[in-house]
């Protein structure tokens, strides 16, 4: 498909006045997400590194010129975009990153895009985002063999949940010259768009690695030359005294920052302490492991934390601060584990775990979790290393028994693990790769204050699994716990790497199904993180002709299915055995009503509804609440 830049058509004299400071307001609410939008609209030619500082700079120069007021066309969108700024500013992004495709930059005659951006620009470093599982590999090389018009529609219906004509009119805008032929390329592509809210497409949450050092060193005046004042958002050579090998900063040396630098002043608890404490959490924990006494070991840990160097594998949930303790912080562990020397330390608001190889200087890792406010199931277990496969834990000390509990079975009893001064056997970790979801590992821990059951989502700290209505959610250690769950487990593969404190699973409605069909289960599964934003609530259907349950909703940052809003509506396109599609629909047991539109007409009584509907339309559902209050489904 051949397409063009052409130059937006000049609003109306009727149409919106959008000022300037609004527009600046909606920037920096809607930051991460615009700069998504972009990375993944930018063309994969450009390498990771480039398409991140890309990214970075389309966004930030997306605001209008001067400070006068700018008059927009609305262009009706959903979501975010009923905001005329959002809208203004994601339009802007969209156009100069579909410029930035060679072929149509060909076509413009434009070669500014390519050019080095104005800003940012960082120096002797190389910025790339995290790296996903094989599922984000398999979407970002699909999305890469796709036209620039055709991957902006993918993203804009998946990332932007717009709705056809919406897609229709953004590309239009942007200068696409058949915006429809771009929809039906987009089409061709799997729908996996959950994936693109992950860590692989988020040029927010960066890696950072050197560039050529020795090249680096033998240009060292042209380096100073181009970090120069006269090169306005340029990062150059770091001030002395910040190098991980050179002296700490004068405004760091106060008693506080060294003392945190200190082994002889760490925090130390009594290994009984926690059978008087007010609160079971992580501040209860004793010092555990054989290298409790090795200050050499413990003062490197220290030293790394407060000031990591560049080849030190850094890595931190979102929403956690990387920077170094501001007091001596608690001990927890520390031995050897598996080929490495670990410790792990607690500052009341992270846990740290640092790690490195028996008789090697190279290949330091330092990891970073929030665990704020954590008690209970939420502090009871703690990465200890992952090998081969496998996940060693060190447990809570009220932890009595250890388990490993199949999510995908049921009805069969847990594996006991070994147990050894709070540290697991190695349990194997789920399988993070394409590919039939046969199994899901859980790990089950007893003691004296029940039974929790916690879920591996590849951090430092697992989720709490638990089941019921969000007002009154239970642990997932019941058999009834078990069997909700069960067909749901490998869900938890699309929650992997993005900061989740806890996982509820809750059964909000059956259905009976047309052409006898049999009854469907509908079950709301939502993700807390720690830092209280980006929590992900996923609605899902089971059939009885099919084992597992299948994601038809996934929305971000929503109160639904939570203990703030405990309703939920959502909706599915299905195929009975006899060939006849149906929309299928259900709410929570509070929902009076619901009414259907948008390709197919109806409204049914009580809290399901079933109606004959046409493949491949996108309905829209509204839903009516016993007290009057309607809810709009999920997405």
């Amino acid at each position: 498909m051949q397409s063009q830049d052409v130059a937006p058509r000049p609003p109306s004299a009727s149409a919106p006045v959008l000022d300037v400071g609004r527009a600046e307001a909606a920037l920096v609410e809607h930051y991460p997400r615009l700069v998504r939008l972009a990375y993944l609209l930018l063309p994969p030619v450009l390498g990771r590194g480039r398409r991140v500082l890309t990214a970075h700079s389309l966004v930030q120069r997306a605001l209008p010129r001067g400070r006068a007021a700018t008059a927009v066309a609305p262009d009706g969108t959903a979501g975010p975009g009923a905001d005329p700024a959002y809208a203004f500013l994601r339009a802007r992004v969209v156009r100069t990153a579909l410029a930035a495709d060679p072929l149509r930059r060909r076509a413009a005659r434009s070669r500014r895009v390519h050019l080095p951006p104005l800003m940012p620009q960082v120096w002797g470093l190389k910025l790339f985002p995290r790296s996903g599982g094989a599922d984000e590999l398999a979407l970002d090389q699909q999305l890469a063999a796709l036209p620039a018009p055709a991957r902006a529609a993918y993203v804009l219906r998946g990332l932007e949940q717009l709705p056809e004509d919406a897609v229709l009119r953004v590309l239009s805008a942007a200068g696409v010259a058949d915006p429809g032929a771009a929809v039906r390329q987009a089409e061709r592509v799997p729908d996996r768009t959950a994936l693109l809210a992950s860590p692989e497409f988020d040029p927010c949450s960066l890696q950072a690695r050197p560039t050529d050092l020795l090249r680096r060193r033998q240009r060292g005046k042209a380096v100073l030359a181009a970090a120069s004042p006269s090169r306005g958002g340029t990062l150059g050579a770091l001030p002395p005294g910040l190098g991980p090998d050179g002296p700490a900063p004068v405004y760091a040396r106060n008693a506080s920052a060294e003392a945190a630098l200190d082994p002889a002043k760490l925090t130390r608890v009594s290994p009984t302490a926690w059978r008087t404490s007010a609160r079971l959490d992580f501040a209860a924990w004793p010092a555990r492991g054989d290298r409790t006494g090795d200050t050499a070991l413990l003062r490197r840990a220290l030293a790394v934390w407060a000031r990591p160097g560049g080849d030190v594998r850094l890595s931190a949930t979102p929403g956690t601060a990387t920077g170094g303790p501001a007091g001596p912080p608690q001990l927890l562990y520390a031995g050897d584990v598996d080929g490495a020397r670990v410790v792990l330390l607690h500052d009341g608001l992270r846990i740290a775990r640092y790690a490195e190889p028996k008789g090697s200087a190279s290949g330091v890792a330092l990891d970073l979790a929030r665990v704020d406010g954590a008690t209970g199931a939420e502090a009871a277990a703690v990465v200890l290393n992952r090998a081969d496969g496998n996940v060693r834990y060190l447990t809570a000390p009220w932890v009595k028994k250890a388990a490993r509990q199949d999510l995908r079975t049921t009805g069969s009893e847990p594996a006991a693990l070994a147990l050894t001064d709070g540290v697991t056997a190695p349990l194997s970790g789920p399988a993070a790769r394409a590919g039939a979801c046969t199994s899901w590992p859980a790990l089950r821990l007893t003691g004296d204050f029940g039974a929790y059951v916690l879920g591996d989502l590849g951090e430092l700290t697992p989720a709490r699994l638990t089941t019921g209505r969000p007002t009154a959610t239970h642990e997932a250690s019941s058999a009834a716990a078990g069997r909700t769950w069960a067909p749901f487990a490998c869900s938890l593969s699309v929650l992997r790497s993005q900061g989740v404190r806890s996982v509820n699973a809750w059964q909000y409605a059956e259905q009976d199904l047309p052409d006898d069909g049999g009854t469907a289960a509908w079950v709301c599964t939502r993700a807390d993180t720690w830092r209280g934003t980006g929590s992900q609530v996923l609605a899902q259907l089971r059939v009885p002709t099919v084992r597992y349950g299948a994601a038809v909703a996934r929305s971000a940052d929503v109160t639904a299915c939570g203990a703030r809003d405990p309703q939920v509506l959502a909706g599915a396109l299905w195929k009975s055995k006899a060939g006849s599609w149906y929309l299928l629909a259900a709410g929570g047991s509070h929902t009076e009503s619901i009414t259907a539109s948008n390709g197919v007409t109806a409204t049914a009584r009580g809290n399901v509804l079933a109606v004959p509907a046409k493949k491949g339309i996108r309905p829209e559902l509204k839903g009516t609440l016993d007290d009057g209050r309607t809810v709009n489904m999920l997405r």
